[in-house]
């Protein structure tokens, strides 16, 4: 039987190299296309040394494929996709550009007014762990942002059962993958080396989909989301710390309340493969290179705070792993083909 054909439009970014890292291994799909107009005509092993068994030339457009990803920049994506949905393509979608279900949220946030307004009730939020039956019959998969990932997943049990109050405070640290490939003056070695800075603090363009699908968890909720990113010396990863005020009565105090805590979240989580309610406090090194993230929930006796912290690999679980567990989703593959690799240690 033929593999089904997969390609990547804009393989030259971080988040494009690391799917094609993934799906150059997967045992049931072939990566046959790939684009990237500043590389076009050179061997994608060539440009990549790590991809060097890789032969597959990087062309200017897209060839035929039975899915394709899309690592564009926000903007740029919606004008590849729209295309390609046309053609009845199945498409995941690595930008932000169909994540928000309101229109009007893309020039407040990423300042430029939708193309296809029309796709975004189409599209599917592709957080597996919240959406995993509608990602099946999707035709367009919206990825999630690297932050909103772990921020969601470090929540969601919490928001689901009414554990917390309104008032959320989520506090991010990222490496430096996440602001991308392109040369900025920001990530630059000499600048992001040796220190530690926090942005964004009028709101982050990832702010309205972690709001929008922690409210979907609990439609009586009125959410107040405070989130402030920071930009650390590292490659990979994100670690979130969230803090929310707990419900009186919800959960037993002292120690009882604890492992009440731990079993909600363990529960609420037993039957996904990617997610470990981890013992202790994780750290980012822990899923380096998987698509594994790791959540531990823990209780401030003094204050009567729940501290929600999750780890994820940016570029896997927060990027190109996910993209590919949805595609298993959307294919009817086993969910974790291709994604079984363990984190890389130290």
């Amino acid at each position: 039987m033929a593999k089904t054909r997969v390609g990547i439009i804009n393989v030259t970014g971080y988040a494009g190299v690391e799917l094609a890292r993934i799906l150059c291994q997967h045992p049931e799909v072939q990566l046959t296309s790939v684009t990237g107009r500043s590389a076009a005509g050179q061997v994608l092993g060539d440009y990549f040394p790590h991809l060097k068994s890789t032969e597959l030339t990087i062309e200017p457009e897209l060839g035929e494929v039975d899915l394709a990803f899309s690592a564009m920049p926000h903007k740029e994506s919606a004008r590849e996709i729209m295309p390609l949905i046309d053609k009845g393509l199945n498409v995941v979608d690595i930008s932000a550009d169909f994540r928000l279900k309101d229109a009007a949220d893309y020039p407040q946030w990423y300042d430029f007014t939708h193309p296809a307004p029309e796709l975004l009730a189409k599209a599917v939020f592709g957080l597996p762990e919240l959406h995993r039956e509608k990602i099946k019959s999707a035709q367009l998969v919206a990825n999630p942002g690297c932050y909103p990932t772990g921020a969601i997943l470090a929540l969601a049990p919490a928001v689901k059962e009414g554990l917390i109050g309104t008032d959320i405070i989520i506090d991010s640290k990222s490496g430096v993958s996440g602001a991308g490939r392109s040369l900025n003056l920001t990530t630059h070695y000499s600048e992001a080396n040796e220190d530690t800075a926090a942005y964004a603090l009028g709101g982050h363009r990832h702010l309205p989909e972690i709001v929008q699908e922690l409210k979907l968890l609990n439609l009586e909720s009125s959410l107040s989301i405070t989130f402030i990113p920071h930009l650390v010396p590292m490659t990979r990863g994100i670690l979130t710390t969230a803090y929310a005020p707990l419900v009186t009565g919800k959960i037993a105090d002292g120690k009882k309340g604890e492992e009440e805590l731990l079993n909600l979240y363990r529960d609420f989580y037993k039957d996904e493969p990617f997610v470990r309610v981890v013992a202790s406090s994780p750290h980012t090194k822990h899923t380096w290179g998987s698509n594994y993230c790791h959540i531990h929930p823990a209780i401030d006796h003094r204050t009567g705070r729940l501290i929600a912290i999750s780890a994820i690999d940016n570029l896997v679980k927060g990027a190109a792993g996910q993209a590919v567990q949805n595609m298993n989703l959307m294919l009817g593959l086993l969910e974790t083909t291709g994604l079984e690799a363990l984190a890389v240690y130290p």
